[in-house]
């Protein structure tokens, strides 16, 4: 059983995968503490239904889905063994949004790995990070994301993303950043602009 806020099928609106269809399982319970986070409702487990591993993946599977994101919340507050190996044994590929605060658990075909300064990742995850996507609020986020990217696998791709509030004002500063350090790309919400989940 799992603290499930939502699930839904829609499009991945950032980083790497952005664009392709995925189906999402939020899980509720987060205790990172993102100022800025845009679904703070999921921060109280409590306040969530419990559902059934199975039960997910037969929602899952009864959509064209190929992709499954689980994100949070902070996802990996949950031994999440038993869900991956669900989802792979129906034939899913696995994702995981998470700010890697806690222990890594679950069998992972993508790990997109968005460290927080209000709780820092756990040193063991990040060498298999498959992604870094850094949250750019203000200009000393910058140098923040450096010192991550200097500990992920140099295979590990890596985005800046502007906070949604604040994107018309650091967008151009991310432009002008990843000009100068093209190790980096840019990742919009986009699923905000196309206006679904």
């Amino acid at each position: 059983m799992l603290a499930v806020m939502e699930h839904f099928y829609t499009l991945q609106g950032e980083g790497f995968h952005q664009g392709r269809a995925a189906y999402f399982i939020r899980l509720g319970g987060c205790d990172v503490g993102c100022v800025w986070c845009d679904v703070k409702e999921s921060w109280e487990a409590g306040k969530h239904p419990q559902l059934k591993i199975e039960d997910l993946r037969s929602m899952v599977k009864d959509t064209p889905a190929e992709i499954v994101v689980i994100t949070g919340g902070e996802p990996l507050m949950y031994d999440l063994d038993e869900l991956t190996n669900e989802l792979h044994a129906a034939g899913l590929k696995t994702h995981i949004e998470t700010s890697g605060a806690y222990s890594l658990s679950g069998a992972w075909d993508w790990i997109c790995l968005s460290p927080k300064k209000f709780k820092a990742p756990l040193p063991g995850i990040l060498p298999f990070a498959n992604e870094l996507k850094v949250i750019i609020f203000n200009k000393s986020d910058f140098d923040w994301a450096e010192q991550y990217a200097a500990q992920v696998s140099p295979k590990c791709k890596l985005y800046l993303q502007p906070e949604w509030s604040k994107a018309a004002q650091m967008t151009p500063l991310i432009i002008d950043y990843i000009k100068a350090h093209p190790q980096w790309e840019l990742s919009l919400q986009i699923h905000k602009y196309i206006n679904v989940p």
